[in-house]
């Protein structure tokens, strides 16, 4: 029988794609390998914006701007659509993402303020998989669990 497939943000598993083009290995993560396929996105990459790129936070509004004011929120969409798709299409149920992200923090994102203030709340991804049914837990979730 084959292992349960878990969408996971592609950065923890050390793919250099995060906002400074750098990853955010989790030894954590990925030792789910053990019990798991494990199946990474970088829902950013996804979305269409580059590595590196500027850094972005989610707004009050529900927009996602640089701190330039740049509206990147149509990439951060697509690339939530892009991860419920490839979640659908591998069966997942559970996805483990990266902590505070705009796009896939799914307990708490800075307030767009780019004065390194959290919140409790969502990421754009994290909102779309969550309303698709997928439980979610943060890469940290994991890491208190060691």
């Amino acid at each position: 029988m084959s292992k349960p497939a878990v969408l996971v943000s592609a950065c923890l598993l050390g793919v250099a794609c995060n906002h400074r083009g750098a990853s955010s290995p989790s030894d954590a993560t990925a030792g789910l390998a053990d019990r798991h396929r494990l199946i990474p996105i970088c829902p950013e990459v996804a979305g269409g914006l580059p590595t590196p790129r500027p850094a972005a936070e989610l707004q009050p509004d529900g927009r996602v701007r640089t701190a330039d004011g740049t509206d990147v929120t149509d990439h951060y969409l697509r690339g939530a659509a892009a991860a419920v798709d490839l979640a659908r299409a591998v069966g997942a149920t559970e996805a483990v993402l990266k902590a505070r992200s705009p796009s896939c923090g799914c307990h708490q994102v800075y307030d767009g303020t780019f004065s390194r203030t959290l919140v409790s709340g969502a990421g754009i991804t994290a909102l779309a998989l969550r309303a698709a049914g997928l439980t979610l837990r943060s890469d940290e979730d994991l890491a208190q669990r060691e």
